[in-house]
Protein backbone atom coordinates (compact mmCIF):
# COMPACT_ATOMS: atom_id res chain seq x y z
CA UNK A 1 0.00 0.00 0.00
CA UNK A 2 1.30 3.40 -0.93
CA UNK A 3 1.16 6.72 0.97
CA UNK A 4 -0.64 9.19 -1.44
CA UNK A 5 1.12 11.68 0.48
CA UNK A 6 4.67 11.37 -1.02
CA UNK A 7 6.27 11.45 -4.43
CA UNK A 8 6.61 7.78 -5.50
CA UNK A 9 7.41 6.68 -8.87
CA UNK A 10 6.22 3.88 -11.12
CA UNK A 11 9.24 1.67 -10.04
CA UNK A 12 7.68 1.97 -6.18
CA UNK A 13 10.94 4.56 -5.52
CA UNK A 14 9.67 7.09 -2.80
CA UNK A 15 11.60 10.44 -3.25
CA UNK A 16 13.49 11.69 -0.24
CA UNK A 17 16.01 13.60 -1.84
CA UNK A 18 15.88 17.11 -3.62
CA UNK A 19 19.07 18.79 -5.45
CA UNK A 20 18.21 22.59 -6.34
CA UNK A 21 20.56 24.29 -8.98
CA UNK A 22 19.87 28.07 -8.05
CA UNK A 23 22.22 29.50 -10.96
CA UNK A 24 23.54 27.96 -14.10
CA UNK A 25 26.50 30.46 -14.19
CA UNK A 26 29.76 29.24 -13.06
CA UNK A 27 33.56 30.97 -12.51
CA UNK A 28 35.49 27.67 -13.35
CA UNK A 29 35.56 26.13 -16.32
CA UNK A 30 36.32 21.78 -15.60
CA UNK A 31 37.53 20.02 -18.37
CA UNK A 32 33.80 17.33 -17.84
CA UNK A 33 31.54 20.43 -17.76
CA UNK A 34 32.20 23.46 -19.45
CA UNK A 35 35.31 22.64 -21.43
CA UNK A 36 36.25 25.70 -23.10
CA UNK A 37 39.69 26.14 -22.60
CA UNK A 38 42.57 25.77 -24.85
CA UNK A 39 44.38 22.89 -22.31
CA UNK A 40 40.35 21.12 -22.08
CA UNK A 41 40.38 21.18 -26.13
CA UNK A 42 44.08 20.06 -26.40
CA UNK A 43 43.58 17.14 -23.68
CA UNK A 44 40.08 15.98 -25.69
CA UNK A 45 41.78 16.05 -29.13
CA UNK A 46 44.00 13.47 -28.23
CA UNK A 47 41.52 11.39 -27.86
CA UNK A 48 39.20 12.75 -30.92
CA UNK A 49 40.94 13.33 -34.52
CA UNK A 50 37.88 15.41 -34.68
CA UNK A 51 35.68 16.72 -31.17
CA UNK A 52 32.20 16.17 -31.78
CA UNK A 53 32.26 19.58 -30.89
CA UNK A 54 35.11 21.73 -32.01
CA UNK A 55 33.92 25.33 -32.71
CA UNK A 56 34.50 27.09 -29.48
CA UNK A 57 32.47 26.61 -26.72
CA UNK A 58 30.15 29.28 -25.62
CA UNK A 59 27.40 29.10 -22.46
CA UNK A 60 24.34 30.07 -23.09
CA UNK A 61 23.33 31.36 -19.80
CA UNK A 62 19.76 31.06 -18.72
CA UNK A 63 18.26 34.70 -18.97
CA UNK A 64 17.95 35.98 -14.75
CA UNK A 65 14.39 36.66 -15.76
CA UNK A 66 13.88 33.10 -16.23
CA UNK A 67 15.70 32.29 -13.08
CA UNK A 68 13.57 31.28 -9.79
CA UNK A 69 13.16 34.13 -7.17
CA UNK A 70 14.11 33.01 -3.27
CA UNK A 71 10.39 32.98 -2.92
CA UNK A 72 9.89 30.63 -5.66
CA UNK A 73 12.51 28.64 -4.50
CA UNK A 74 11.56 28.73 -0.98
CA UNK A 75 7.72 27.52 -2.13
CA UNK A 76 9.01 24.56 -4.06
CA UNK A 77 10.80 23.18 -1.38
CA UNK A 78 8.16 23.55 1.21
CA UNK A 79 5.84 21.63 -1.20
CA UNK A 80 8.75 18.59 -1.84
CA UNK A 81 8.79 18.71 2.19
CA UNK A 82 5.29 18.22 2.42
CA UNK A 83 5.21 15.27 -0.10
CA UNK A 84 8.07 13.55 2.15
CA UNK A 85 11.40 15.35 0.88
CA UNK A 86 13.83 14.75 3.70
CA UNK A 87 17.06 16.43 2.35
CA UNK A 88 18.20 19.32 -0.02
CA UNK A 89 21.17 20.33 -1.48
CA UNK A 90 22.30 23.17 -3.21
CA UNK A 91 23.96 23.54 -6.50
CA UNK A 92 24.86 25.18 -9.69
CA UNK A 93 26.66 25.95 -11.88
CA UNK A 94 28.44 27.75 -8.44
CA UNK A 95 25.71 28.32 -6.61
CA UNK A 96 27.89 31.21 -4.26
CA UNK A 97 27.54 32.94 -7.59
CA UNK A 98 23.90 34.21 -6.48
CA UNK A 99 23.58 36.93 -4.62
CA UNK A 100 22.95 36.63 -1.08
CA UNK A 101 23.03 32.76 -1.19
CA UNK A 102 22.79 33.02 2.82
CA UNK A 103 19.07 34.53 2.72
CA UNK A 104 18.16 31.82 0.83
CA UNK A 105 19.82 29.26 3.46
CA UNK A 106 18.03 30.71 5.96
CA UNK A 107 14.96 30.25 4.26
CA UNK A 108 15.05 27.03 3.76
CA UNK A 109 16.90 25.95 6.83
CA UNK A 110 13.51 27.51 8.69
CA UNK A 111 11.24 24.72 6.54
CA UNK A 112 10.23 21.93 8.80
CA UNK A 113 11.16 18.57 8.19
CA UNK A 114 13.94 19.00 6.24
CA UNK A 115 16.65 16.84 8.31
CA UNK A 116 19.73 17.70 5.96
CA UNK A 117 20.89 21.48 3.89
CA UNK A 118 23.75 20.71 2.63
CA UNK A 119 25.72 22.76 -0.66
CA UNK A 120 27.97 21.68 -3.44
CA UNK A 121 30.66 24.11 -4.32
CA UNK A 122 33.94 24.77 -5.98
CA UNK A 123 35.02 26.57 -2.75
CA UNK A 124 36.67 29.52 -4.97
CA UNK A 125 34.06 32.35 -2.94
CA UNK A 126 33.38 30.41 0.15
CA UNK A 127 35.86 32.03 2.38
CA UNK A 128 33.76 35.42 2.47
CA UNK A 129 30.00 33.68 2.79
CA UNK A 130 31.37 30.81 4.94
CA UNK A 131 30.37 32.61 8.81
CA UNK A 132 26.94 33.47 7.17
CA UNK A 133 25.62 30.33 5.08
CA UNK A 134 26.68 28.38 8.77
CA UNK A 135 24.59 30.90 10.77
CA UNK A 136 22.08 30.72 7.99
CA UNK A 137 21.66 27.37 8.81
CA UNK A 138 24.02 25.27 6.78
CA UNK A 139 24.17 21.89 7.67
CA UNK A 140 27.10 20.42 5.18
CA UNK A 141 29.11 20.86 2.52
CA UNK A 142 30.89 19.47 -0.42
CA UNK A 143 34.18 20.86 -2.52
CA UNK A 144 34.99 19.94 -5.90
CA UNK A 145 38.82 18.86 -5.71
CA UNK A 146 40.36 17.10 -8.83
CA UNK A 147 43.91 17.76 -8.38
CA UNK A 148 46.23 18.87 -6.07
CA UNK A 149 48.93 20.16 -7.61
CA UNK A 150 48.89 23.54 -8.90
CA UNK A 151 49.27 23.04 -12.58
CA UNK A 152 46.90 20.24 -12.84
CA UNK A 153 44.36 22.04 -10.95
CA UNK A 154 44.28 24.84 -13.64
CA UNK A 155 44.15 22.29 -16.67
CA UNK A 156 41.29 20.61 -15.54
CA UNK A 157 38.94 23.60 -14.14
CA UNK A 158 40.85 26.76 -16.15
CA UNK A 159 42.04 28.83 -13.68
CA UNK A 160 43.68 29.11 -10.49
CA UNK A 161 42.25 28.34 -7.27
CA UNK A 162 43.83 25.65 -5.42
CA UNK A 163 45.11 27.30 -2.69
CA UNK A 164 41.98 28.92 -2.43
CA UNK A 165 39.78 25.73 -2.42
CA UNK A 166 42.04 24.19 0.24
CA UNK A 167 41.71 27.02 2.85
CA UNK A 168 38.05 26.83 2.05
CA UNK A 169 38.10 23.74 3.09
CA UNK A 170 39.80 24.16 6.41
CA UNK A 171 37.83 26.78 7.35
CA UNK A 172 34.38 24.63 6.77
CA UNK A 173 35.72 22.16 9.23
CA UNK A 174 36.70 25.16 11.53
CA UNK A 175 33.60 26.11 11.46
CA UNK A 176 31.70 22.78 12.15
CA UNK A 177 29.99 22.01 9.40
CA UNK A 178 30.03 18.38 9.19
CA UNK A 179 31.08 15.97 7.28
CA UNK A 180 32.95 18.24 4.92
CA UNK A 181 33.28 16.33 1.81
CA UNK A 182 34.86 16.09 -1.27
CA UNK A 183 34.26 14.97 -4.75
CA UNK A 184 36.98 14.19 -7.14
CA UNK A 185 36.10 13.16 -10.48
CA UNK A 186 38.45 10.75 -12.24
CA UNK A 187 39.25 10.76 -15.48
CA UNK A 188 42.06 8.87 -17.50
CA UNK A 189 45.01 10.22 -18.79
CA UNK A 190 44.18 13.53 -16.55
CA UNK A 191 43.87 13.06 -13.48
CA UNK A 192 43.87 9.21 -12.32
CA UNK A 193 47.01 9.31 -11.49
CA UNK A 194 46.58 11.37 -7.92
CA UNK A 195 44.26 9.08 -7.02
CA UNK A 196 46.47 7.46 -4.19
CA UNK A 197 47.34 11.19 -3.27
CA UNK A 198 44.00 12.67 -3.05
CA UNK A 199 42.92 9.18 -0.45
CA UNK A 200 46.19 10.27 1.29
CA UNK A 201 44.81 13.78 1.66
CA UNK A 202 41.74 12.72 3.18
CA UNK A 203 43.20 10.53 5.90
CA UNK A 204 45.45 13.55 6.84
CA UNK A 205 42.96 16.28 7.13
CA UNK A 206 39.35 13.72 8.39
CA UNK A 207 37.77 14.85 5.09
CA UNK A 208 35.36 12.39 3.17
CA UNK A 209 36.25 11.85 -0.11
CA UNK A 210 34.50 10.92 -2.85
CA UNK A 211 36.04 9.93 -6.16
CA UNK A 212 33.27 9.94 -8.50
CA UNK A 213 33.28 8.17 -12.18
CA UNK A 214 33.66 10.60 -15.44
CA UNK A 215 29.98 10.99 -16.94
CA UNK A 216 28.91 12.14 -20.11
CA UNK A 217 27.45 15.55 -18.97
CA UNK A 218 30.60 17.88 -20.42
CA UNK A 219 28.77 20.61 -23.48
CA UNK A 220 31.58 19.45 -25.70
CA UNK A 221 30.09 16.25 -25.75
CA UNK A 222 33.42 14.55 -26.17
CA UNK A 223 32.84 11.95 -23.18
CA UNK A 224 34.65 8.52 -24.23
CA UNK A 225 33.85 5.54 -21.98
CA UNK A 226 37.52 5.14 -22.29
CA UNK A 227 38.50 7.84 -20.31
CA UNK A 228 36.42 6.65 -17.38
CA UNK A 229 38.47 4.74 -14.66
CA UNK A 230 36.33 2.11 -13.55
CA UNK A 231 35.38 2.52 -9.62
CA UNK A 232 36.92 -0.86 -9.41
CA UNK A 233 40.24 -0.11 -10.32
CA UNK A 234 39.80 2.96 -8.31
CA UNK A 235 38.98 0.68 -5.21
CA UNK A 236 41.73 -1.84 -6.02
CA UNK A 237 44.56 0.28 -6.12
CA UNK A 238 43.55 2.37 -3.09
CA UNK A 239 43.38 -1.14 -1.17
CA UNK A 240 47.23 -1.69 -2.40
CA UNK A 241 48.08 1.51 -1.13
CA UNK A 242 45.93 1.58 2.46
CA UNK A 243 44.62 -0.74 4.60
CA UNK A 244 40.77 0.30 4.21
CA UNK A 245 37.62 -0.95 5.80
CA UNK A 246 33.91 -1.48 4.56
CA UNK A 247 31.62 1.34 6.27
CA UNK A 248 27.85 0.30 5.92
CA UNK A 249 25.64 2.06 3.87
CA UNK A 250 23.21 4.62 5.84
CA UNK A 251 20.52 3.43 3.16
CA UNK A 252 19.70 1.88 0.23
CA UNK A 253 20.01 4.74 -1.91
CA UNK A 254 23.22 5.80 -0.80
CA UNK A 255 25.07 6.90 -3.81
CA UNK A 256 28.64 5.91 -2.74
CA UNK A 257 29.95 3.11 -1.66
CA UNK A 258 32.30 3.67 1.31
CA UNK A 259 35.28 2.50 3.41
CA UNK A 260 37.42 4.05 6.53
CA UNK A 261 40.70 4.06 8.06
CA UNK A 262 41.41 1.54 10.81
CA UNK A 263 42.57 5.16 12.64
CA UNK A 264 38.99 6.72 12.11
CA UNK A 265 40.87 9.60 10.46
CA UNK A 266 38.79 10.40 7.17
CA UNK A 267 36.76 8.27 4.98
CA UNK A 268 36.98 7.30 1.31
CA UNK A 269 33.66 6.97 -1.22
CA UNK A 270 33.51 5.68 -4.95
CA UNK A 271 30.51 6.80 -6.85
CA UNK A 272 30.54 4.40 -10.02
CA UNK A 273 27.49 5.28 -11.86
CA UNK A 274 28.90 4.65 -15.08
CA UNK A 275 30.32 0.82 -14.12
CA UNK A 276 27.93 -0.04 -11.31
CA UNK A 277 24.72 1.94 -11.92
CA UNK A 278 22.54 2.01 -8.64
CA UNK A 279 19.54 3.41 -10.81
CA UNK A 280 17.53 1.10 -8.99
CA UNK A 281 17.87 2.87 -5.61
CA UNK A 282 17.58 6.33 -7.15
CA UNK A 283 15.08 8.51 -4.93
CA UNK A 284 16.54 11.92 -5.60
CA UNK A 285 14.61 14.76 -8.16
CA UNK A 286 16.25 18.13 -9.25
CA UNK A 287 15.14 21.77 -9.93
CA UNK A 288 17.18 23.29 -12.27
CA UNK A 289 17.81 27.44 -11.81
CA UNK A 290 15.51 27.78 -14.20
CA UNK A 291 12.61 25.91 -13.03
CA UNK A 292 12.42 22.48 -14.87
CA UNK A 293 11.79 19.40 -12.81
CA UNK A 294 14.69 16.89 -14.06
CA UNK A 295 13.33 13.23 -12.72
CA UNK A 296 17.07 11.96 -13.76
CA UNK A 297 20.65 12.95 -14.28
CA UNK A 298 20.45 12.05 -17.92
CA UNK A 299 16.92 12.69 -18.41
CA UNK A 300 16.37 14.13 -22.26
CA UNK A 301 13.12 15.50 -20.81
CA UNK A 302 12.25 18.52 -18.49
CA UNK A 303 9.05 19.47 -16.59
CA UNK A 304 8.45 23.30 -16.84
CA UNK A 305 7.36 24.19 -13.52
CA UNK A 306 8.22 27.66 -13.56
CA UNK A 307 5.37 28.47 -16.45
CA UNK A 308 3.05 27.29 -13.23
CA UNK A 309 4.49 28.90 -10.42
CA UNK A 310 3.96 32.32 -12.09
CA UNK A 311 1.45 31.60 -13.74
CA UNK A 312 -0.56 31.65 -10.45
CA UNK A 313 -1.91 27.78 -9.62
CA UNK A 314 -2.15 26.83 -6.31
CA UNK A 315 0.34 24.61 -3.81
CA UNK A 316 -2.64 21.78 -4.24
CA UNK A 317 -2.21 21.62 -8.06
CA UNK A 318 1.30 22.19 -7.98
CA UNK A 319 1.92 19.16 -5.37
CA UNK A 320 -0.59 16.89 -7.67
CA UNK A 321 1.32 18.06 -11.01
CA UNK A 322 4.76 16.87 -9.03
CA UNK A 323 3.34 13.43 -7.86
CA UNK A 324 2.59 13.10 -11.75
CA UNK A 325 5.88 14.32 -12.77
CA UNK A 326 7.68 11.82 -10.17
CA UNK A 327 5.28 8.97 -12.05
CA UNK A 328 7.16 9.31 -14.67
CA UNK A 329 11.03 8.89 -13.24
CA UNK A 330 13.05 6.77 -15.55
CA UNK A 331 13.88 3.02 -14.63
CA UNK A 332 17.80 3.43 -15.05
CA UNK A 333 19.67 5.45 -17.56
CA UNK A 334 21.40 3.52 -20.21
CA UNK A 335 25.09 5.04 -20.16
CA UNK A 336 27.34 2.71 -23.04
CA UNK A 337 24.49 1.58 -24.64
CA UNK A 338 24.10 2.39 -27.88
CA UNK A 339 20.74 3.53 -27.91
CA UNK A 340 21.87 6.37 -24.98
CA UNK A 341 21.30 9.95 -25.72
CA UNK A 342 23.00 12.81 -23.78
CA UNK A 343 21.00 15.47 -21.98
CA UNK A 344 21.07 18.29 -23.69
CA UNK A 345 22.00 20.67 -21.55
CA UNK A 346 25.27 20.09 -19.40
CA UNK A 347 26.18 19.47 -15.80
CA UNK A 348 26.10 23.42 -15.30
CA UNK A 349 22.78 23.80 -16.44
CA UNK A 350 21.43 20.54 -14.75
CA UNK A 351 22.74 21.11 -11.08
CA UNK A 352 24.89 18.85 -9.63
Amino acid sequence: MTDARLLIDSQGRVLRDLRVSITDRCNFRCLYCLPETEAAQNFYRGHWAHLPNSAPIVPQWVPKAHLLSFEEIERVIRLAVSLGIQKVRLTGGEPLLRQNVEDLVARIAGIPGITDLAMTTNGFLFPPKASALRAAGLRRVSFSLDSLTGDNFRKITGREGLDEVLASIKLAQTLGLHPVKVNAVVIRGLNDHEIEALAGFAREHDLSLRFIEFMPLDSARAWLKEMVVPGHEVLARLLARFDLRPVAADHPSATAKRWSFPDGRGEIGIIAPVSEPFCGHCNRIRLTADGKIRTCLFSVTEHDLRSQLRAGASDEAISEWLKAVVWQKEARHHIGEPDFVPPPRSMSCIGG
